[in-house]
């Protein structure tokens, strides 16, 4: 009987669906789209262990509620903007910038969504934030010398 359970077993498991691994960019979004819903409790397990041993729920609601307010104004649907390293001190982390969909026709936009990641490898949250976005560069700008000046 234990040999028919264990052939049974394995007859199951060549069945069932593989569930394939997410990349970083679409947990960044799954943890984006549980904060922009309120639903902190989903998004609260993404974050790295050592995130959650710091920083308690009610903690982490807080946090993300500036979050959740902007995407009540302009909207839970968000797109991937650019990703990148941001240099700190000795360390480096892996970021994602979103931004809203309701905001794609405004350049530069005036919010982006950032989640980090420890490294390329990692698919827990490191850290996230909502930052203003970027300013444009002056239209007229000419080289002096080593240096950019700006002509008026």
């Amino acid at each position: 009987m234990l040999l028919w359970l264990l052939v049974a077993g394995a007859g199951q498991a060549q069945v069932a669906p593989v569930p394939r691994k997410a990349s970083q960019a679409q947990v960044a979004r799954q943890f984006l789209r549980f904060v922009l819903r309120g639903d902190y409790a989903a998004a609260y397990t993404r974050l790295a262990p050592e995130v959650r041993r710091a920083v308690t729920r009610e903690r982490f609601e807080v946090a993300a509620r500036p979050l959740w307010r902007s995407g009540q104004r302009r909207g839970q649907h968000i797109e991937l903007y650019k990703l990148g390293v941001r240099l700190a001190g000795p360390s480096s982390r892996l970021f994602y910038a979103f931004t809203f969909s309701s905001d794609s026709a405004t350049t530069p936009p005036p919010a982006v969504l950032e989640v980090t990641f420890r490294d390329t490898t990692s698919r827990v949250v490191l850290g996230f934030g909502l930052r203003p976005g970027p300013t444009k560069a002056p239209a007229h700008l000419a080289p002096v010398g080593n240096r950019t000046k700006l002509r008026r």
